[in-house]
Formats: C-alpha cells, structure tokens, sequence
C-alpha cells in the first residue's frame, strides 16, 4: 500500500492487499465501528492465509514481523482479535491471539498482545 493512500481506495483496487484491509480495520476498531472492523480484519486475514499458502507456508510455523509482505497478515490477525472480543468472541480472541503469538511472538509484542 502506498504511504498515505486512503485503504477503502486501495483495497477496493486491490483487494488482495492485506495491509489495506488490516489498516481499515485499525481505523475502524478507533473509531468504534467493531463489526466493520471484524469484517475488515477478518478479510485480511483470509487474503493473507491465501498469500502465505501459494508461498510455501503450510499453516504452521514463523511468519517473522521484520518481513514487510508479512505485516498485512499479522495486522489482520490482532485486529481481529481485538474485534472479537469486543463483540465478546472470546474463544475466537484466544485464538488469534495464541496464533498470532505463534507466528511472531515479535509482532504480539509490537501489537500489544
């Protein structure tokens, strides 16, 4: 995505950008919107699986922070565990928490989890 491009903009024309999806849904977790947040995160995350899995990933294993392609991804994943647990999803928060802790304990930390 590029540096101060509006990510409704960019996802709409490219929607396989995980980082704009990750970016509207920050915005919308800061501005109170919960379920557009949680569509948001949650379409990111699903856009970045895909992207990990044609790259070889195998569903399990590091997806390291410092690897700029990968911030779109882990973004995602700690938006939408903030998203469900404000719409009280918990066992989906402990999930994407512990999955996001798994991936990169560097981006839990950098995310405040």
């Amino acid at each position: 995505m590029l540096s101060g491009a509006d990510p409704a903009i960019t996802a709409g024309r490219f929607p396989e950008s995980a980082l704009a999806w990750a970016t509207l849904a920050e915005a919308a977790l800061a501005m109170g919107f919960t379920v557009e947040a949680y569509a948001y995160a949650r379409t990111g995350y699903h856009r970045s699986l895909d992207q990990l899995r044609r790259a070889g990933w195998k569903g399990a294993g590091p997806v390291p922070w410092r690897h700029e392609p990968n911030r779109g991804f882990l973004r995602s994943l700690g938006a939408l565990a903030r998203a469900a647990a404000q719409i009280g999803e918990d066992a989906e928060r402990e999930r994407c928490e512990q999955f996001l802790r798994d991936s990169s304990p560097e981006a839990a930390d950098a995310l405040g989890f």
